[in-house]
């Protein structure tokens, strides 16, 4: 009786599972069928939860990695343990400017500042626990350039404390928190530290005179005495610097030869001399964008710009013995080493977040220690970027990244955006790019030039926008939307352009330039005024960025090529984006675009964030910021769409 009754139970059950199953697989064929209508495209919202990790530290045991990751809001420090799950460290508000961790890694200097201001304080962290003392309290200084002593027992750092202005290098107790001066005899100049010798006993220092020309100081920490290593030059960048453990030797990246591009070389302390490797490891035509050393001088590691792509390669130090690379194609950086030969990784690409991965060159082991998050989001989806290049009005050829959209049908017109990057000496590089992805998705075509004045591409390319050439590189944006009309890829009406800090100042120069080429525009924290520019930006940035603009003393030049004094020709409809604690471009600048052009009856649109700098960090406000802008450039650039 109860075997029959326990029978008929099963079966009722296995009709009640047959039934439901049936329903259930009806439902899921209707769900597949409503997921299959259409292309996807996810809220910007969902784009900006897309993850993204960079290393920041690795212990000399191989145990411990630190990365940097912003999968909090804003970039937070994580440490990774021999167990593989990462354990977060850090919790500011608004999230830290950097992280130097100590030699025995056991406690590290973070720098943190507050709404964008870029004052960064400093605090003592204790790496196992993450407890956090905060050792400098003067919210209008900046500290930074923090470098530990070899012994963990002080650290040394620039600070504008003494009359904002000028930075000077001092030495702090960590057990003490005191501090003092170890070198303060440069006024009007940007100093950092480079490096410090095996023995603590010499530092050498950088010392700018402007974007495109630096020194080298070495520094006796003994006595305070210091002399220039390197001849006195106007254009020529010396970076990178390592003094080996013979305190004569330094290898460094240097400009100084026919080509103008920094390539690996050589000097003797006591000698100007620069002695260039060509021996064959790096490609000549190739900048190295940086350069280093494991800590105990075995490895060397260079970080090579090749077009736009960045390339790791490593040798033997001594022997010159090329190692292999690792095998990611990609965007590649970083360069941790730990005692065995294992190296940490930075690898992304324009289609995939940046991860933190350890290669080991001898044993050819390779292992992703983090795992960026994709929202569920389809990584297929995005879009690889293709280099192009097209001339410019006077012939001068302009490298370019085209974006299309996966499902561009040749010679068909579609909305294209103008991107113009900042710097102005900086590049635009194929890094995994969110809003730029989330652009394409939406149905743009983007471009985005690398114009003269950018770096990567040697000394006399960055130098031919200087100054009283500050219109041509305007023009080479100008040739970027007639190569995109000649080419079919986008006709008059759907045509915008953005960009951020120097790129805003193009936005605002293309559209007064050229009043009838674009028909949106979108800058962010850019210039208007050179003059109210240079005269508002913090004290230490004024002589560094007047070698690049021009000086105050030429007043008539600046108002030339301010956009604010031919506001009254913009017919392009614009969106302004800034942060109300912009240290570098104040605020002000976006208040008199705002002003001239309204006051006109233009059209303007803004967003001023008062919680943000130069740029929006975090990840409420660059919704806000990037949902406006898309929203903005639909309204005007795609007929019907809104």
């Amino acid at each position: 009786m109860c075997h029959q009754m326990f029978t008929r139970l099963i079966l009722s059950l296995a009709i009640v599972l047959l039934v439901s199953g049936a329903a259930f697989g009806q439902e899921g064929g209707q769900a597949q069928s409503l997921l299959d209508t259409g292309r996807y495209v996810p809220d910007i919202a969902t784009f900006l939860q897309i993850g993204g990790c960079s290393p920041a530290g690795y212990t000399w045991d191989g145990k411990d990695v630190y990365f940097r990751s912003s999968m909090s809001g804003v970039s937070q420090v994580y440490r990774i343990n021999e167990q593989g799950w990462p354990y977060q460290l850090t919790a500011f508000e608004d999230g830290i400017d950097f992280f130097t961790l100590s030699y025995n890694g056991e406690i590290a200097i973070i720098g943190a500042s507050v709404g964008g201001s870029e004052q960064s304080q400093l605090y003592l962290m204790d790496t196992e626990t993450g407890r956090v003392l905060q050792l400098t309290h003067v919210e209008d200084v900046q500290y930074g350039s923090v470098t530990w002593a070899r012994d963990n027992k002080s650290i040394f750092f620039r600070s504008n404390e003494e009359n904002g202005r000028d930075f000077f290098i001092y030495r702090m107790e960590i057990a003490t928190g005191e501090y003092d001066k170890v070198f303060g005899d440069t006024a009007g100049v940007y100093v950092g530290i480079a490096d410090i010798s095996q023995d603590n006993s010499k530092m050498i220092i950088y010392q700018f005179t402007s974007n495109a020309n630096n020194n080298l100081l070495l520094l006796d920490l003994k006595t305070g005495e210091y002399h220039q290593i390197n001849e006195n030059q106007d254009t020529v960048m010396y970076l990178s610097p390592t003094l080996m453990p013979d305190n004569k030797t330094i290898w460094l990246t240097c400009n100084d030869n026919e080509d103008g591009i920094a390539r690996l070389a050589k000097m003797t302390v006591g000698s100007p001399e620069v002695e260039y490797a060509d021996d064959g490891w790096i490609d000549p035509r190739w900048e190295i964008e940086g350069l280093g050393f494991s800590r105990d001088y075995k490895y060397m590691v260079a970080i090579v710009n090749e077009d736009g792509y960045n390339r790791l390669k490593i040798r033997e130090a001594e022997t010159k013995k090329e190692l292999p690379s690792p095998p990611l194609a990609g965007m590649l950086g970083g360069g941790f080493f730990d005692k065995n030969g294992g190296c940490l990784v930075s690898f992304a690409g324009p289609t995939r977040a940046p991860d933190v991965w350890k290669w080991n060159p001898n044993s050819l082991e390779l292992r992703q220690l983090t795992f960026s998050i994709y929202a569920g989001i389809d990584r297929t989806m995005f879009t690889e970027p293709q280099l192009i290049r097209y001339k410019s009005f006077d012939g001068l050829e302009i490298p370019a990244f085209l974006y299309l959209p996966p499902d561009y049908k040749k010679g068909e017109p579609i909305p294209f955006i103008v991107h113009a990057h900042g710097g102005p000496e900086s590049q635009f590089q194929p890094h995994f790019l969110r809003n730029v992805q989330y652009l394409i998705l939406n149905g743009y075509g983007l471009l985005a030039p690398n114009p003269r004045g950018s770096s990567g591409y040697g000394r006399e390319y960055m130098s031919l926008d200087n100054y009283k050439n500050r219109k041509n590189s305007l023009k080479d944006y100008k040739a970027a939307v007639d190569w995109l009309l000649e080419n079919n890829y986008t006709k008059q009406g759907m045509i915008g352009i953005r960009g951020g800090s120097y790129g805003g100042y193009v936005v605002l120069g293309m559209i007064t330039e050229y009043p009838d080429l674009f028909s949106a525009a979108s800058n962010a924290v850019g210039i208007a005024n050179f003059k109210t520019f240079l005269e508002n930006t913090k004290p230490y940035r004024r002589a560094y960025r007047e070698s690049e603009y021009g000086p105050l003393t030429d007043p008539d030049f600046l108002a030339e090529v301010s956009p604010i004094h031919k506001a009254h020709l913009i017919k392009t409809p614009l969106l302004v984006i800034h942060g109300e604690n912009d240290p570098r471009v104040p605020v002000g600048e976006a208040r008199q675009i705002i002003e001239s052009i309204s006051s006109r009856g233009g059209v303007v649109d803004s967003l001023i964030f008062p919680d943000e700098g130069h740029g929006a960090s975090k990840r409420v406000n660059v919704i806000k910021q990037y949902r406006k802008m898309v929203e903005f450039f639909d309204k005007h650039l795609k007929p019907g769409a809104m």
